[in-house]
């Protein structure tokens, strides 16, 4: 997220401090094809917010972004040739809504077609499950903890589209897990499933989840199905894609195959973690998908939204929610650690009053650290750095027979014990600089020869997806050496196929794919994973924009048993207080009855695809 944001007017004229070089261009276009300063001026802020995660900017709002125009200004604005209106059936640069909103038009069409595309899927044709149909697959538990799964379950089938919503820990995989299982035993042939999500890392840890409760319900746990629902199972995929792979992505096109005109080829759809998708990614999901499949879009509504334009699962959950049969939250947490539930959700709804009250014993499950200065911040990383020592398993040696595979994933189950997660990822607080202070202090106390790259214990995390490796952005390895001290970097594969390597794979470290140092990882990289210990570092800046309630929800709901705030109490009250608000209209679009609006035109040929 930007934060050089600047509000209000300096001598007449609007501050263009905070606009990037592409801004500048945009300004410059917009006065080249005929446009007025004011309508250039607007063009370059939606610019900025575009790329701070907005799909528009709102002209009348002091709060973000541009500063407000009158009603007289924005009626001016409505007038000039290159902008449209809500219900214009011209192609235009930009467009202004009925709300006041100013879009880009790709962010106005992508947002006109998913909110059609969502509406149209809205409707529900199947009949319910029976009790008696919940209970083969619940084993007859009926009581609050199931509840809301028992509902999801009820509730999916005959959608064309779903969503699952709920904290880490609620049971969302096992759900997911058990939809699929009724979609199968109600439909007439066996069904095409594929499921995806966002990023290789999160797509590895569902298809983890599913194969593991897939093994349960065959016997393999204390709550096996009955023996008609067993075959059922195969159905499961045993195979889950990045969302760009689902989409056959061409980056030489930098476009993807599937659309419109190329379907994909499913009658069932699991997106995971679908907080992290955007708005342009989820237009071309709804419009890959055949009309009559079912797409279940399963994560964290509270959690960081995407990366890129749109806040899509936040919407879709905040305008759908009250229709139950679209939308399902769980809400019961199954995790042992009840003090670090109650902290998430006092986190997630942004009182700073029951946060304070967390903080007391420092030898807890829930500490704060104040970390406001560089000393304060050194002091601490070598404290992280020593417990990282202690850690023996981060370099054992592996073995060349059998027991290589148990002696590496102990020392990838030691590496996750503990996560450093950063706000930022430049600055002196950021992850950058944090990893480069932890690799001088591991160095030193392992000892390791001036100017080698790789040692045994360095961690790292890839950068890029590498289909050839099967690596891919997000997956976390260990560097470590076998009897004779040769190297390799270990990552964990989920597939436990027998032999010296089952469920892991190691690499030469000079075929790895992009990567960087993973001792700290910034709070973006870590979603979709989970840690026993993790220690949150914030920007002493509590005016940062970067820091939010769901950037800090989402850092301590990675954590199973223990967090550390490294941060101030007034950053911490900044934090908590603060929610992201991304502008656009896509939820009061999601809203309106029927969807009415007609479908948008082709892009305007005027050389920026806006």
């Amino acid at each position: 997220m930007n934060a050089g944001y600047r509000f209000g007017r300096d001598g007449g004229q609007w501050s263009q401090e905070a606009w990037r070089a592409l801004d500048r261009a945009v300004y410059r276009w917009v006065l080249a094809h005929g446009g007025s300063a004011q309508l250039a001026a607007a063009a370059a802020w939606a610019s900025l917010a575009d790329a701070a995660g907005d799909a528009a900017v709102a002209l009348g709002d002091a709060r973000r972004g541009m500063p407000p125009l009158t009603r007289e200004e924005i009626e001016r604005l409505r007038g000039e040739a290159m902008v449209a209106d809500e219900r214009s059936a011209a192609s235009r640069p930009f467009v202004i809504d009925d709300a006041g909103r100013f879009y880009l038009w790709r962010n106005h069409a992508d947002e006109r077609a998913v909110a059609t595309a969502i509406g149209a899927r809205r409707r529900c044709s199947g009949v319910a499950p029976t009790d008696a149909e919940l209970d083969a697959l619940f084993h007859g538990a009926c009581g609050d903890d199931v509840a809301a799964q028992r509902r999801a379950v009820r509730a999916v089938a005959g959608r064309r589209l779903f969503v699952l919503t709920g904290a880490p820990g609620t049971g969302k995989t096992t759900t997911v897990l058990r939809m699929l299982l009724m979609l199968q035993w109600r439909a007439r042939e066996p069904l095409a499933v594929r499921i995806a999500a966002p990023t290789g890392k999160a797509a590895q840890r569902l298809l983890q989840a599913l194969r593991q409760g897939r093994r349960s319900l065959r016997g393999d746990g204390a709550t096996p199905l009955p023996a008609q629902w067993l075959p059922l199972l195969d159905g499961i995929p045993d195979e889950a894609l990045t969302v760009h792979r689902l989409l056959g992505f061409q980056p030489w096109r930098n476009a993807f195959a599937r659309g419109r005109n190329d379907r994909i080829a499913a009658d069932v759809v699991v997106i995971d973690e679908a907080s992290m998708l955007d708005l342009a990614m989820l237009r071309t999901l709804l419009e890959a998908m055949p009309e009559e499949a079912t797409l279940i879009l399963v994560g964290d509504a509270d959690q960081l939204t995407s990366v890129a334009t749109g806040s899509v699962l936040m919407d879709i959950v905040g305008a759908l929610e009250a229709d139950s049969g679209s939308v399902v939250r769980l809400r019961h947490s199954f995790r042992a650690e009840r003090r670090l539930v109650a902290l998430n959700e006092a986190v997630r709804g942004g009182d700073a009053g029951a946060l304070s009250g967390f903080f007391g014993d420092a030898h807890g499950d829930i500490v704060l650290r104040r970390v406001e200065t560089p000393r304060q911040l050194g002091d601490r990383l070598a404290q992280y750095a020593a417990a990282l020592v202690e850690e023996d398993a981060l370099r054992a040696r592996a073995p060349d027979d059998a027991a290589r595979a148990d002696v590496v994933r102990a020392a990838l189950k030691a590496l996750a014990r503990r996560q450093l997660l950063c706000a930022l990822r430049e600055d002196e607080f950021g992850s950058v600089a944090v990893n480069a202070a932890l690799e001088r202090l591991l160095r030193r106390a392992w000892r390791v020869p001036a100017g080698a790259e790789w040692y045994a214990g360095r961690a790292v995390i890839v950068t890029r997806n590498d289909y050839g490796s099967g690596l891919h952005n997000g997956d976390v390895g260990l560097c470590l050496a076998d009897a004779r001290g040769r190297l390799r970097v270990w990552f964990e594969t989920g597939e436990d196929h027998g032999g010296p390597e089952a469920g892991v794979r190691g690499f030469a470290p000079t075929a790895l794919p992009e990567h960087e140092t993973a001792f700290a990882i910034t709070i973006h990289k870590s979603q979709g994973s989970e840690y026993d210990h993790v220690a949150v570092l914030l920007t002493p800046d509590a005016d940062n924009r970067i820091l939010s309630r769901q950037l800090l929800y989402t850092a301590v709901s990675r954590a199973r048993r223990r967090v550390e705030l490294w941060a101030s109490a007034a950053v911490l009250q900044a934090t908590v207080s603060r929610a992201v608000e991304r502008q656009g209209g896509l939820r009061e679009r999601l809203l309106e009855t029927g969807n009415r609006l007609p479908a948008s035109g082709a892009p305007p040929q005027l050389g920026f695809d806006f």
